[in-house]
């Protein structure tokens, strides 16, 4: 099946449907360019989805800490992988299948068109040697027609018998001269109506069998080309299927990955503040001043243990009170981190001295490469200058001093704050301690009390300032001890009420801890005072005697 022979006379109608195999394949090289502009969109919209739900990596704290949010930044991280497989497809599209039919396009049109001007000038060619047959047939019939007149009138002269001889003869001669030349034009027409035929049978036989079959051709490559790049189309997707897969799989790992235990213990290790719950509040007794003995000394004695009870129960009472489910009394942010609970003043300085390690270990590193470097310059001169690195060398060792100073910092606030917690038995531990600096040292002066607006500096003031409680129920005698205390580090009493300590000694406990930080002892020759609890280990006794 040709078209040169099937089609021979439908040259119009070829080059019609040239056009539109022309026109299809550009149709669809636009259609591949929208898709890639919707891959590409598509792409674009997902990787800006990422990143609007992204953390905002600020500072560690922020990080994602529980399981669901870790799977949830693990399903953005395959989602951001699966929008650059997006990408992969548009680029692998724009490659292989826009920019193939883009120029396959071009190379159509101009194939296309020297086929069709091949075709014209064949054509145009056959219509000449057709008008070059006709005018020659035409002069040949014309000149018959002359020489049908020329001897029409010859034979009127010659039976006319009043013509003379010279008209006969001269119609005669007329009649020769036209029949000469209707046998020329005769034998001109013959040989050109051979022409037109032999180059007519040439012009459907040949020339143009020839032309339609490059055309076919043409048209059946343009065919193939579009089948390969509907296949080229399907697999721009599917290489990347496997991969996406692989997203799809890690998105289900991530939601696998979920575990609703763990990020419990997570909002435990969280909030916990290593405060145990509060007490039993004890029965206040307010009808011993209304049934009073007879006794005065029953009264006398009654009054003063009741006022004692009072005082301590009722300031107990105010220092005691937690913000366990109320509002968390604010403070400033202090360098060690005792604006926290003890449990998360923990969490934080571990994770200080972690990162201060990490610190220092860089510092470290490039103090050995700075060193080696000063090796080879003073080895080799022509390198460079050895004292160009002192300062740099000086800085980083002034860093690595800083660093470990800051170290043991921390590590001495680490160390008092799980002595506190672990030595203080069941004690209700302090809610805020803040400390002032003692010959160096560090030492607390105060917390929160119950109200989120006032803060308690310093210890007590018992000494020179007393209370209501203290005008009314005031006694000479020395409290009991409730236990003893061995102190950890040493601490200076500067402050009114305080009680001066060595390291090392043991003390008596009269008075234990109620909230506020500090814990009232006593000395064996009967000197009282408040001491730092966290300074001091802690030992409670239910039948300890007193001093």
């Amino acid at each position: 099946m040709s078209w040169g022979t099937e089609l021979w006379d439908q040259f119009d109608s070829l080059d019609k449907h040239t056009q539109w195999g022309i026109d299809f394949l550009e149709r669809y090289a636009k259609f591949v360019k929208e898709r890639i502009e919707i891959e590409q969109n598509y792409a674009k919209q997902l990787r800006n989805l990422v990143k609007k739900y992204c953390p905002k990596r600020s500072s560690k704290d922020e990080e994602p800490r529980f399981t669901s949010c870790i799977a949830f930044f693990n399903i953005l991280n395959e989602l951001n992988d699966y929008a650059g497989q997006r990408e992969v497809v548009a680029e692998e599209m724009a490659h292989r299948v826009y920019g193939e039919l883009m120029r396959y396009a071009h190379d159509l049109k101009t194939e296309r068109k020297m086929h069709l001007q091949e075709g014209r000038k064949a054509q145009q060619y056959l219509d000449m040697c057709w008008k070059q047959m006709d005018n020659s047939k035409k002069k040949f019939e014309r000149e018959c027609r002359e020489a049908e007149k020329a001897q029409q009138s010859y034979e009127r002269l010659d039976n006319d018998t009043n013509a003379t001889k010279a008209d006969v003869e001269k119609a005669k001669q007329q009649l020769n001269l036209r029949t000469h030349m209707a046998d020329e034009n005769k034998n001109e027409y013959a040989a050109q109506l051979q022409n037109f035929n032999g180059e007519q049978h040439k012009h459907f036989y040949v020339v143009i069998p020839q032309i339609y079959k490059q055309l076919q051709e043409m048209d059946e490559r343009r065919t193939i080309k579009l089948s390969e790049c509907y296949r080229g189309f399907a697999d721009s997707e599917r290489k990347v299927i496997p991969i996406i897969s692989k997203c799809l799989e890690g998105m289900i790992l991530a939601a696998k990955s979920v575990d609703e235990r763990r990020d419990s213990q997570m909002v435990v290790d969280s909030f916990k503040s290593g405060f145990e719950p509060p007490g039993d509040f004890p029965f206040e007794d307010y009808s011993q001043h209304i049934y009073r003995t007879i006794s005065d000394g029953t009264i006398s004695a009654s009054k003063q243990e009741s006022g004692k009870m009072d005082a301590k129960t009722t300031v107990g009472k105010a220092k005691g009170k937690l913000w366990l489910f109320g509002k968390k009394p604010k403070g400033p942010a202090l360098e060690d981190f005792s604006h926290l609970p003890p449990e998360q003043r923990r969490k934080k300085l571990q994770q200080r001295i972690d990162e201060l390690n990490r610190e220092l270990q860089k510092e470290s590193d490039q103090k050995d490469a700075l060193n080696k470097m000063k090796d080879v310059y003073e080895k080799n001169p022509q390198m460079g200058d050895p004292g160009s690195l002192q300062p740099k060398l000086a800085e980083t060792m002034n860093n690595i001093d800083r660093l470990r100073m800051e170290i043991h910092k921390n590590e001495a606030w680490l160390s008092e704050v799980e002595g506190k917690t672990g030595g203080r038995g069941d004690r209700r531990h302090s809610s805020d301690i803040n400390h002032l600096v003692t010959q160096g040292r560090e030492s607390p002066e105060g917390s929160y009390t119950d109200d989120a607006n006032q803060e308690v500096r310093g210890p007590p003031q018992q000494h020179g300032h007393h209370s209501e409680f203290d005008d009314e129920f005031e006694d000479d005698d020395p409290l009991p001890a409730i236990g003893h205390c061995k102190a950890i580090y040493p601490f200076d009493g500067h402050n009114e009420g305080t009680l001066a300590m060595k390291e090392g000694e043991v003390l008596y406990i009269i008075e234990e801890d109620k909230g506020d930080g500090w814990t009232r002892a006593r000395r064996q020759n009967g000197e009282e005072g408040y001491v730092p609890t966290s300074y001091i280990d802690v030992t409670l006794e239910k039948n300890s005697k007193g001093s």
